[in-house]
């Protein structure tokens, strides 16, 4: 991936590196990289950053490091593709599959699968989820295709740009159709995967709107403004209507074998194009009769 950018009259960088910070929002540790690579050029000659830019000057900055991703083990795991450029991968999680490898999913992540796919396309680059998902939560997960665009992402979440929707389905009937959840979230005492709400905690957002009732359980859409580990999950149970079949925060349901979580819209800009982005994942198999 090439970063371009020519100088124009109306510029008032002090040098490159000024343009590189303030318009490209690179960051220090990636700065480094390109500097030690010599991936920053002007007019097609490499460039140091303190040089100073002319008016016409054209900038290419070279984000094509190979990067070494061995650290992830490689296994043909299906994925469902929902947008993919050069840039980004965007994928359908489906319910019982990690992100990330770990010691009792050491192959079978969905980072494992990734890592089998960039194998195939001949990408050389370390493998970057950008949100997170929990193993049966199902969804839509993005993963940035190198450090620049990951920055550019987590930024995003930062400042509220990019938006991430859940459809949940809750035990019980809300008093009201919208409400939002203000409550911090901890890690719970000697635990080292639940979570609780907590003075102590980080501050946690969660803005809901009901979709439709039934007898005894409610569709509900969940607007994150911050992003907590279990945040929805622990949220909805903190205020009376924890999620169907959240046997970690509740009890197993006789309708869904799994927490009844899924990531079903994103909306973000594009880091390059600047369009905005958004993106529906289909409702997954064990949804379908319950909404």
């Amino acid at each position: 991936m090439i970063l371009e950018y020519k100088v124009k009259k109306t510029d008032n960088y002090m040098n490159l590196k000024e343009l590189l910070k303030t318009y490209f929002q690179i960051s220090d540790r990636l700065l480094i990289k390109l500097k030690n690579n010599r991936k920053i050029f002007v007019n097609g000659n490499f460039a140091f950053v303190n040089m100073g830019l002319n008016v016409g000057d054209n900038i290419s900055i070279f984000i094509d490091f190979i990067e070494n991703n061995s650290n992830i083990v490689p296994n043909a795991i299906p994925l469902d593709i929902v947008y993919e450029d050069d840039t980004l991968l965007i994928i359908n999680k489906p319910t019982g599959i990690p992100v990330h490898p770990s010691m009792e999913h050491y192959t079978d992540s969905l980072s494992n699968g990734v890592r089998f796919y960039f194998d195939k396309i001949r990408l050389h680059k370390k493998i970057r989820p950008v949100n997170r998902l929990d193993k049966d939560t199902s969804g839509l997960i993005v993963f940035a295709k190198n450090e620049y665009i990951q920055e550019c992402l987590v930024r995003q979440m930062k400042t509220k740009q990019f938006v991430k929707e859940y459809i949940a389905i809750c035990d019980g009937i809300f008093d009201n159709k919208f409400g939002t959840i203000n409550a911090p979230i901890a890690r719970k005492e000697n635990s080292i995967i639940e979570r609780c709400v907590s003075e102590a905690g980080d501050t946690a957002i969660t803005h809901y709107e009901i979709i439709k009732t039934y007898a005894n359980y409610s569709v509900v859409k969940c607007t994150l403004e911050t992003g907590r580990t279990h945040q929805i999950r622990v949220h909805m149970a903190y205020i009376g209507h924890p999620l169907l079949g959240d046997t970690l925060y509740s009890s197993p349901s006789t309708i869904i074998n799994r927490q009844a979580l899924h990531a079903y819209k994103i909306k973000f800009i594009h880091p390059i194009t600047k369009q905005k982005l958004e993106f529906t994942a289909k409702i997954p198999a064990d949804f379908e009769n319950l909404i």
